[in-house]
């Protein structure tokens, strides 16, 4: 082989590799985010639907001023 085609061939293993650790990289960076994930949903269903934090009450309430936009000086005040 002449001097172009060994450095061809050692830039293509190169790029190979370098593009293996980046892909594997990628797919840590997949399985951690949707770990997260899970765990987020498990904390928002655990504070909305088993009474924690956040009551649905109190949440529909806060819905329900948003959709009427009211602000909070004039709710529960009727509007003319």
């Amino acid at each position: 082989m002449t001097g172009i085609q060994t450095l061809l061939v050692v830039v293509v293993v190169i790029l190979t590799l370098l593009l293996l650790v980046v892909g594997a990289q990628v797919l840590f960076i997949i399985i951690d985010l949707r770990y997260a994930l899970k765990r987020l949903n498990s904390l928002l269903d655990d504070s909305i639907l088993g009474g924690g934090l956040i009551r649905p009450d109190k949440l529909t309430g806060i819905l329900e001023m948003f959709r009427r936009k009211k602000d909070m000086t004039t709710h529960g005040h009727n509007q003319v």
